[in-house]
């Protein structure tokens, strides 16, 4: 993958100094000091139970810097190699795995690496499909330039993933990936003749289902970037990190400490390693995308009230005329099932999937390819 300026690795938990001082306020019932800076932004509220003795605290945050010293230190590193690229435009490139059978284009969000899809042997939803008869496409949106740090959602949907279509030859079945479910159920409606299916995994429709205070808390942080916006012209991956994390306050550090007590040398010690590089190894955002997202997804809800326009066309998932799979992990925490479920629910005919999986395990863990990776391969063979 398009790996400048970076890559950034064995930097995590990022931002490092807000996971530590979130679970030092934590263990040591501090949490309404850290609840008054909030200042009406999403509380970091404790759960009730007593505060723990100081011994126990002590241990908890020993444990936490005991796995990020073991992430850090851990001699696990991605060797996979790109597939060649038949097209690229700016920092983006489309990567073909394989050239037989019918096409599925992979497009996945803006601010992650693409190789979460092609993580590694045997964890690699590109290559297990690719083995499978299928012709499998990877877009990767690369690395944030001069003229990329200008785009608007519109640009980035009519402009470059509609080129990249045309680039793909087609109709294809269009994959989107989290956020890029939602570019691509745009582009599918904007260019019918160019798609034949679409599928949607761990996309986000109803931003306000289920904890809408949360999605409009986020949407309330768009003042405090604004001096990042006119410094780089992106929202920071550091505050990208922060926001993430306030979805899932506790998780990180939780898993942190689960990790130092790890085999190093096990399957499980060396998954954990990969997908943390590619966590931490995040891409900015443009900074007009990431207002559109924040102001308009979080804030108002414009995809679930019906109000996102793509170039003055409405995103109306009940005008779709494709075959549609919605695939909504059970044990999602960035995308709660709820926000996704609805997807299902307004596309006409569309086959609902709900793997027993988390929001990255359903593409990249150990049960992926029962999950995910098989069922999705059967619904690509009976629609395109």
């Amino acid at each position: 993958m398009n790996e400048a300026p970076g890559p950034l690795l064995r930097r995590g938990p990022r931002p490092l100094l807000l996971h530590l001082t979130r679970a030092m306020l934590k263990s040591s019932g501090s949490l309404a000091a850290w609840q008054s800076l909030n200042n009406g932004s999403p509380s970091w509220s404790a759960d009730g139970a007593e505060t723990p003795p100081l011994a126990e605290s002590l241990a908890h945050d020993r444990a936490l810097i005991a796995g990020i010293a073991a992430y850090r230190r851990h001699p696990w590193r991605r060797t996979l190699a790109d597939p060649p690229a038949i097209w690229a435009e700016g920092g983006s490139r489309l990567l073909e795995y394989s050239t037989a059978g019918p096409t599925v284009l992979f497009v996945p969000s803006l601010v992650n690496r693409a190789h979460v899809l092609d993580l590694a042997p045997g964890r690699s939803m590109m290559r297990f499909l690719a083995g499978q008869g299928l012709r499998v496409l990877l877009l990767d949106w690369g690395w944030p330039g001069e003229t990329e740090r200008g785009f608007t959602l519109t640009d980035y949907i009519a402009g470059r993933l509609e080129r990249a279509l045309v680039a793909a030859g087609g109709p294809v079945v269009l994959a989107g990936y989290c956020m890029g479910g939602l570019l691509t159920l745009a582009a599918a409606l904007r260019r019918p003749d160019r798609v034949c299916a679409l599928a949607l995994l761990a996309t986000p429709w109803d931003f306000h289902a289920g904890d809408a205070e949360t999605a409009t808390s986020l949407a309330r942080l768009l003042p405090m970037f604004e001096p990042a916006f006119a410094f780089s012209r992106t929202l920071p991956i550091d505050a990208l990190q922060m926001l993430f994390a306030m979805l899932d306050p506790d998780g990180i550090a939780e898993k942190y400490r689960d990790f130092g007590t790890a085999d190093p040398d096990s399957e499980r010690a060396r998954m954990f390693v990969a997908l943390e590089d590619w966590l931490n190894d995040g891409v900015p955002l443009a900074a007009p995308v990431a207002r559109e997202c924040l102001a308009g997804w979080y804030g108002a809800n414009t995809p679930g009230n019906g109000a996102w326009r793509v170039a003055g066309l409405a995103v109306d998932p009940a005008a779709l005329a494709v075959p549609a799979f919605v695939a909504v992990p059970g044990r999602d925490r960035i995308v709660p099932p709820e926000t996704a479920r609805p997807l299902a629910a307004l596309i006409p005919g569309a086959v609902l999937h709900e793997p027993r999986a988390g929001h990255i395990g359903m593409a990249a863990g150990a049960r992926a390819q029962t999950e995910l990776w098989a069922p999705l391969l059967d619904w690509v063979r009976a629609s395109a």
